[in-house]
């Protein structure tokens, strides 16, 4: 018994040493986003957090080691979700950290369970890859679905600030995903085995993946006549004052200002909650809009009830200052806009944290347009609802831009505003339509159809810009076939590992 003894201790000693490591690589994945942007840091991490995958001798010890690769991944990823309990130190403060270890360890749970899959089903170097692969992908599909999905970090949001930006538009935000995985975890086979007929399928893989960057983009095709100028207005005010009596109508008359400067452009827009009060039922409040539109269509964020309901909405207003189209956003953000088991959890006194009343927002009806006359037709997206792209898919028919409006005072001045700008922008790239985004206090801008920035307010920043909306190009091919090919893809390869580990060699 005294000599099992020592092996076992070893082992379990070196499971620990995993752990650890694991944790670490995924604080060094995590900087592959911005405002870090380390692509090559995102690879890395992956890379490391294959091979401990690789030499965990059961699929337990595997589910330990993703576990803590993804809690380390998200910690780092998602540090910026302490922001909303600082907004109220004195009520929340307390709650910041217990909120980035619970999100942090809670996501994590789909890695583990990827990495226990994968390691045990495959056996091999070369089949593990395939199943690593493709089981953290389809992790990552199940990551943005399931409670209503979460699908902000994705390591494919590593390659938003460099040319392979453009493979969105192709495969996806998923199909990105998996490529990234297979890239790190063919380079963990080469390491492994340590032969030169290893190297081939990374590096067939790599050249494949620079074939793609140097690829030819279809530019969209300009549009015709006087540009369509749009106003983004930006009126930032902070989140401890946003909602502040003596603060409200200096905000307001702030906006007014902004939206009747000259010269007058083809549509306005003021961003999320921009007012504090239902304009359906405040004539006064829509006057004098209207009189600082001075004709021109403008579009706004405001909380609107329904009897004891209430929605985040987007509203559009004509030259009357009548409101002729609504927009309810229909994805809300589970314990900011609303309350799982809300009766209940009122009861507790635990209310969502973008809401002043009541337990909460009610969802609205699901994707529609909205409809700007020679701006076009917009997919109207309020706040968070721009990090689904499934969202963005469902839209009844294709737009001619895509509309952003929100409120990331929540989010500080750091990370969040600028992955949640950067996660905009895919979504452009995606369906291959601009974006117009219009932030409360930054970052408001306009993207083109190939995901370039023509235009930003920066963070913290009061002011307006009159811009030019970009032409959407044709259809993507992502726009026509979905998230279908890469989720396909993720269980072919999960399934071909699964048959090479009854192979005697692998």
């Amino acid at each position: 018994m005294a000599d099992l003894s020592v092996p076992e201790e070893a082992a379990a000693s070196r499971h620990g040493l995993d752990i650890v490591l694991a944790g670490l690589s995924g604080l060094v994945a995590g900087l592959g986003h911005v405002p870090f942007a380390l692509w090559v840091a995102t690879l890395a991490g992956l890379l490391v957090a294959f091979l401990l995958v690789a030499r965990a001798d059961t699929w337990r010890r595997a589910f330990w080691i993703g576990w803590a690769f993804g809690a380390g991944y998200f910690a780092l990823s998602l540090h910026w979700i302490v922001e909303p309990f600082l907004v109220d130190v004195a009520r929340h403060g307390w709650m910041a950290p217990f909120a980035v270890v619970l999100l942090a360890g809670g996501l994590a749970l789909f890695w583990g369970a990827a990495a226990a899959l994968a390691r045990g089903l495959a056996r091999g170097p070369f089949a593990l890859a395939l199943a690593w692969s493709g089981a953290m992908a389809l992790a990552e599909y199940a990551r943005g679905h399931v409670l209503t999905g979460f699908p902000w970090a994705l390591p494919a949001y590593a390659w938003t600030e460099t040319p392979a930006l453009k493979l969105f538009a192709e495969i996806g935000p998923y199909g990105v995903t998996l490529l990234t995985l297979a890239l790190s975890a063919l380079i963990g086979v080469a390491l492994i085995r340590q032969s030169w007929v290893s190297t081939l399928p990374p590096a067939l893989l790599a050249l494949g993946f620079a074939g793609l960057l140097v690829a030819p983009t279809v530019a969209p095709t300009a549009r015709q006549g006087a540009p369509v100028l749009v106003r983004l207005v930006q009126p930032d005010a902070p989140q401890r004052d946003k909602w502040d009596p003596e603060k409200v109508n200096a905000f307001f008359h702030r906006q007014l200002e902004y939206s009747a400067a000259a010269p007058r452009p083809a549509l306005i827009v003021w961003p999320e909650t921009a007012v504090p009060w239902d304009l359906a039922e405040h004539a006064l409040a829509r006057e004098m809009v209207a009189e600082a539109a001075d004709g021109v269509t403008l579009a706004v964020g405001f909380p609107r009830w329904d009897g004891r309901r209430v929605f985040n909405s987007l509203g559009v207003m004509d030259a009357t200052g009548e409101i002729m189209q609504l927009y309810d956003k229909h994805h809300l953000v589970p314990f900011g806009e609303y309350v799982p088991f809300g009766d209940l959890a009122a009861k507790l006194g635990i209310t969502g944290f973008a809401t002043r009343d009541g337990q909460g927002f009610s969802a609205g009806g699901g994707p529609k347009l909205l409809d700007f006359g020679r701006a076009g037709r917009a997919l109207p997206l309020i706040c968070y609802e721009a990090i689904f792209p499934q969202d963005v898919a469902a839209a009844p028919e294709r737009p001619d831009f895509l509309l952003q409006v929100t409120n990331d005072a929540w989010f500080g001045n750091f990370a969040g505003p600028q992955q949640h700008f950067a996660q905009a922008r895919v979504r452009a790239v995606e369906q291959g339509l601009p974006l117009v985004r219009v932030a409360n206090t930054g970052i408001s801008g306009v993207v083109d159809a190939l995901g370039r920035v023509t235009r930003v307010i920066p963070l913290n920043s009061a002011g307006y810009a009159d811009v030019a909306l970009p032409p959407p190009a044709p259809p993507t091919l992502y726009g026509r076939t979905g998230d279908g090919p890469a989720v396909l893809l993720a269980l072919f390869l999960i399934g071909l590992g699964s048959v090479l580990r009854l192979r005697k060699t692998d």
